[in-house]
């Protein structure tokens, strides 16, 4: 402890407790939060990092990225491409395909350009059927 630190903790002590505090405090702040774990209202509440299924509509194809980050981070993800032109929705598929294989984990189909990716550690069990038929 340097001459300094000493003079600082004798004009300004600093409780342990408080010193705890602020740096957990400072370890939140540094937190990032991505743009689909922000509230989207007033009254939203922050989704919290253990997240099990994160919920995406992406808009252009850079924003399979960030479902790939959450497939690592083992979050299942829901992928609605309705918003996407045909052609950035098939590279988008295939680009998460490609992440889900890597990841073992496993990609469903489970409604029209709505897909649902997994990571191995999530088990997914049932099948939706995706024709009008009910035998």
């Amino acid at each position: 402890m340097g001459f300094m630190n000493k003079v600082k903790d004798f004009i300004a002590p600093v409780d342990p407790e408080e010193e705890e505090e602020l740096e957990l405090d400072e370890e939140e702040a540094a937190k990032t939060v991505s743009t689909y774990e922000q509230p989207q209202t007033k009254g939203a509440t922050r989704i919290s990092s253990d997240t099990k299924m994160v919920l995406f509509e992406p808009r252009s194809f850079d924003e399979a990225e960030e479902v790939a980050r959450h497939l690592k981070e083992r979050r299942a993800a829901v992928v609605n491409l309705h918003r996407l032109q045909r052609e950035y929705a098939q590279r988008t598929i295939d680009f998460l395909t490609g992440v889900v294989f890597a990841l073992d984990g496993t990609i469903q189909k489970i409604g029209h350009n709505v897909i649902l990716c997994t990571p191995k550690t999530i088990a997914v069990h049932g099948e939706i059927s995706l024709d009008g038929d009910e035998d």
